[in-house]
């Protein structure tokens, strides 16, 4: 069952690009990447995914229902998490995560105490006392206090220490197996390659792979360390190209056989031949591009 289906989703600000026909599945118990540099269009599919701004064409469902007509719907099974979330700041902590509770008219006492713990936030200072990091804890509380089918979560870890990223996720991890969909944003690719099972890349507004984090980190490319004398000009298909000393790095693209073909005619000493790490797949699809503005 697919919990999030966008096709051709389309929004411009005025003459400016915000995102260009995306297409993207996100099935029941998924636990989704959504990877792109700032200003790629994380933000603006995740804000129309919620409601918070129209598309300029296309379509988003959420639980197979069109989120336009049925918005206060989804909603109540959603659980939310903005990059920067903003509180009253003079509710204490504790206030908040009850009135967040109040405002789904469900008891979510239980499991928010066992968030507080395990996220190790003072519930008695007032939000203007807390720092970023224990803002963000606060967002997350309130984010996943009521268990809900599908969470959305934008840059989630941005203020968070080590420490608690690593609680953060296992908790996400625990979720995740008892059943709800994750759908995270991040420009953060260890996040992705460690925690989830897809992943989409989305540049300068479109997508540009969609797969199986899996696939997607092994592709066909391939990370060559070559040592000897060799004319990085003459081979084809090279990209990322580093150079260290008598050595030569380099990210190849193609059938493998023709590689070792063009390097023949040169006076190799040692060569390596390994799988690129996922950041190198990530730069793969951004060689060659502008990162822009945010959105």
């Amino acid at each position: 069952m697919s919990v999030i289906e966008i096709k051709n989703l389309c929004k411009y600000y005025g003459k400016s690009r915000g995102i260009i026909d995306v297409n993207l599945k996100v099935e029941e118990k998924d636990f989704f990447g959504f990877i792109g540099a700032n200003g790629a269009g994380k933000s603006t599919t995740i804000r129309i995914l919620l409601g918070l701004i129209k598309q300029t064409s296309g379509s988003a469902t959420i639980f197979s229902k069109n989120i336009g007509s049925f918005q206060q719907e989804i909603l109540t099974d959603i659980g939310y998490l903005p990059s920067e979330a903003v509180f009253y700041p003079n509710m204490k902590a504790k206030d908040v995560i009850k009135f967040s509770s109040d405002l789904r008219k469900k008891d979510c006492s239980d499991f928010s105490r066992i968030l507080v713990e395990r996220l190790k936030l003072d519930v008695n200072k007032k939000v203007e006392e807390l720092s970023f990091g224990n803002r963000k804890k606060l967002a997350i509380i309130t984010a996943l206090q009521s268990k809900p089918k599908l969470l959305i979560l934008d840059e989630p870890t941005s203020g968070l220490d080590p420490l608690i990223q690593h609680e953060f996720f296992d908790i996400l991890s625990e979720m995740n197996k008892a059943g709800t969909t994750i759908f995270m944003s991040s420009h953060i690719l260890s996040e992705i390659q460690h925690h989830c099972n897809k992943a989409a890349i989305i540049y300068q507004g479109k997508i540009v792979a969609c797969d199986s984090v899996e696939r997607l980190a092994k592709g066909n490319s391939k990370r060559v360390t070559v040592t000897g004398n060799v004319d990085i000009n003459r081979l084809q298909n090279v990209k990322d190209v580093k150079i260290e000393g008598n050595s030569i790095s380099f990210l190849y693209q193609g059938n493998i056989n023709n590689m070792i073909k063009q390097l023949a005619d040169f006076d190799i000493a040692d060569i390596n031949i390994s799988e690129p790490d996922f950041e190198e797949i990530f730069m793969h699809y951004y060689m060659g591009g502008k990162e822009n503005d945010n959105i």
